[in-house]
């Protein structure tokens, strides 16, 4: 039996509003930041919530890394990969793992570091 529903997914980052715009471009949503900018929410997308909070000192996880967890990724389904691939480059990801051309899924780092896939519905 569950005791709890998921509400947000966090990502800890070192410029919120940055990183949540980012997002933006992806899902869509609109960042709302608080009055400090220290944490901002993304509103107005499907899908699950998501926020971003400055943490300093943040370390970007590394990807693959045999040494070190990769602390977490999201999985974002798109229709078209080359489209989504031109997509989430000119807002700024950097290619990880492109695969082969049979390959469903592609993985990059957002600004902040955190692997993200772009995987084929």
């Amino acid at each position: 039996m569950a005791i709890a529903t998921l509400g947000t997914v966090v990502v800890d980052c070192p410029d919120p509003l940055a990183l949540a715009t980012f997002y933006a471009g992806l899902l869509g949503g609109t960042p709302s930041p608080d009055e400090d900018g220290s944490w901002v929410d993304l509103t107005g997308h499907p899908g699950t919530a998501l926020a971003f909070q400055r943490a300093p000192g943040h370390v970007a996880p590394k990807w693959p890394s045999d040494g070190g967890a990769q602390q977490f990724h999201l999985d974002l389904t798109v229709d078209d990969l080359d489209a989504a691939q031109a997509r989430i480059l000119e807002l700024g990801a950097t290619p990880l793992d492109l695969g082969g051309p049979d390959r469903t899924y592609r993985v990059y780092a957002d600004p902040a570091g955190h692997p993200v896939c772009l995987c084929a519905s």
